[in-house]
Parts: C-alpha cells; structure tokens; sequence
C-alpha cells in the first residue's frame, strides 16, 4: 500500500492488476505471434501476468538482476544467432540466480539437470560445477536449444522440450498427431512454462507500464572482472588465491559459483576475480605461494609406471580412504604415470 501511494504521490501512474492483463498490441516470442484471439491462450498469459505482477519484490528483483547479468548473455546469444528473447529463459528458471536447484537436481542459472549439462560440455563433478557458470552454463544453453529448436521446428516447443525433455515432447506430439504448440496437451508445468517467459518478457520490456520505476542507480552494476589464469600439478587453495588479489575468499567464491570446496583442482583453470585485481596479481601470488610451499607439510608422490592406488597407500602407510580424500579422488579414480598425488 505504502509502494502504491508514493508511485501516485509522485505522479506516475500505476495501474491495476486488471489494468495490466488489458492487452492492446500484438506479442511475439521469438519471432511467434501470441493468438491472443483464442479464448484459452489469452487466460493462460492472463494467468502467469497476474501471478508474476502479484509478487512485485521478486520482479524488482528480476530487473535489478538482469541489469548485472543480460549484457553477457545476449553476446552470447548473438554469438549463436539465436533470438535474444531466449535471455528471459534463465530469468524465469532461477531468477538468475547461480545456486538455484530444482527437487529433481537441475541446477543454476539454466537449471541443467546433470546429464544434460554434460552432454552439452559442463564440467560438473565434486570440484567444479560449470552449471553455476553464468558464461559457460549459457554457451551450453544455446547449443541445447539450438538443436531443440532444429529438431522441432519453433523456439516455443523447443522450450516445451527444455522444460520437460525432448523425449517426453517427441511422444506426445506423436500421440496427438499435433506439432502445433497452441493446442498440444502438454503437463501442466510444460503449458505454464513458455507463458511465464512470455509474462517476464513483457514486464522487464514495459517496466513503467506495470508501475516499475527504477532508475539507473537502482539497478545492480554490469557484472565486471579480471581474469588469472592457473596451472598446476596439484591443488591450490582457494585462500591463497584470495590472499594474492587482497580480497576475501568469499569474493572469489561469488566471482565462481561454480568452484566447490577450499582448493582449485590441478590442471589448467581460469578464475573471476574483480576488475582491477589483476593488476600485480601474478607478482603477488607468486610471493605468497613460495610462502606457503615452505610452510605447508604437504608430501607429493609422483605415479610410477604399474602402480596402484592401494600401493602407494600402503607404501607411505596411510589409509586407502584418506589417499582417495586427499586427492578428491573416487575409488574407480584412474591414475597415469607422472600423475604427482598429495600424500599427507
């Protein structure tokens, strides 16, 4: 009530929930009319604009976060020449947020679920999950709904199989002999889904229409940062990382959601840190890591050709458990000769 009276103490208008479902112009998605002369389509988009103008804080922040974050992926979208009303996909799946998860175990900002992720390139293991990677979870997003679009024909049933699964959608256009996404039987969510795109689209797209009047500073700033890159034979810690670029480890954290733990794994990484940081960074961790590398009590084992896991347990005399742990390693874990093994 407060919000109302100061918007129409200010002079601006905001209108009612009536007002908001009184659609006077055509919307497309992705190129698609919206038949909004059909009776049932126009309440289902009725249905998802009420509800998601019915919660007026979870729309401000859709708009603040999308400030911070669509820039990044609509390149990539160009990149992919898909339509850039794909950038309200992640809105509506974590409200853009990179630690969202689903009780069926999709996670981040595009909701992969595990195997989908990995089919299309995400490392997702107990080190790293790229899901949470707003740049790499998008490039994986893209090929997936590129592909989904190219085997049904339109962007909206390509959603309809991103949110159910191309299978799933294969069958039902094959039962109801229909590939037209108006008037398939779709489960419930699936006939929700691509509304509630299309209700996000026209409220960030109208926002002072809806009430919505954010000024510049009110949005969260353009997602910014430096890169460093790393190589290593073994783990680093994420602290020393921190230490280097004089920011909290909890920076580096937010900078990469998707990194899981205390240490960066071994092997070639790149890391976000935030713009400027970069400038003495190598310098800094250099100092900082020859410090460490004379404090800590860290042995190494370098793998030799034949040996086992159980082996080189037994030959430093430590549990095959605790080797597995150290190493963030699993008990079908590979080794190869010149692998270098941290030993205690």
């Amino acid at each position: 009530m407060t919000e109302q009276i100061s918007e129409q103490a200010s002079g601006r208008h905001f209108p009612s929930l009536i007002q908001s479902i009184q659609f006077k112009d055509d919307i497309e998605y992705c190129n698609i009319k919206i038949p909004l002369d059909r009776q049932e389509i126009k309440e289902r988009l009725e249905k998802e604009m009420l509800l998601a103008l019915g919660d007026r804080p979870q729309v401000i922040l859709w708009i603040k976060r999308a400030a911070r974050f669509f820039p990044h992926v609509e390149n990539i979208l160009k990149k992919y020449e898909l339509p850039l009303d794909l950038k309200y996909v992640p809105l509506i799946e974590s409200a853009l947020r990179p630690h969202a998860g689903s009780s069926k175990g999709a996670v981040g900002y595009w909701q992969f679920l595990r195997s989908t992720g990995r089919r299309y390139g995400l490392r997702i293991d107990s080190q790293v999950d790229e899901r949470r990677n707003i740049f790499k979870s998008t490039h994986a997003a893209c090929k997936y709904l590129k592909a989904l679009e190219k085997q049904f024909g339109t962007y909206l049933l390509a959603l309809s199989a991103y949110n159910m699964g191309e299978y799933g959608l294969k069958k039902e256009i094959e039962a109801q002999n229909n590939n037209n996404f108006f008037s398939l039987y779709l489960p419930l969510q699936t006939q929700r889904y691509a509304f509630k795109i299309i209700s996000a689209k026209l409220i960030l797209e109208n926002q002072e229409s809806y009430g919505f009047f954010l000024k510049k500073s009110d949005l969260y700033p353009l997602f910014t940062f430096d890169k460093v890159n790393f190589k290593s034979d073994f783990q680093i810690p994420i602290s020393l990382i921190a230490k280097a670029a004089d920011i909290p480890f909890k920076t580096i954290k937010d900078y990469n959601p998707e990194l899981r733990g205390y240490y960066l794994d071994k092997g070639a990484i790149t890391i976000l840190i935030p713009k400027g940081k970069a400038k003495g960074f190598k310098q800094s961790f250099t100092v900082h890591y020859k410090n460490w590398e004379k404090t800590v009590k860290t042995r190494f084992h370098i793998v030799k050709r034949g040996e086992s896991l159980i082996g080189i347990a037994k030959k430093y005399r430590i549990s095959f458990s605790s080797l597995l742990k150290l190493n963030n390693l699993s008990t079908k874990g590979m080794i190869h000769p010149g692998d270098r093994l941290v030993i205690e």
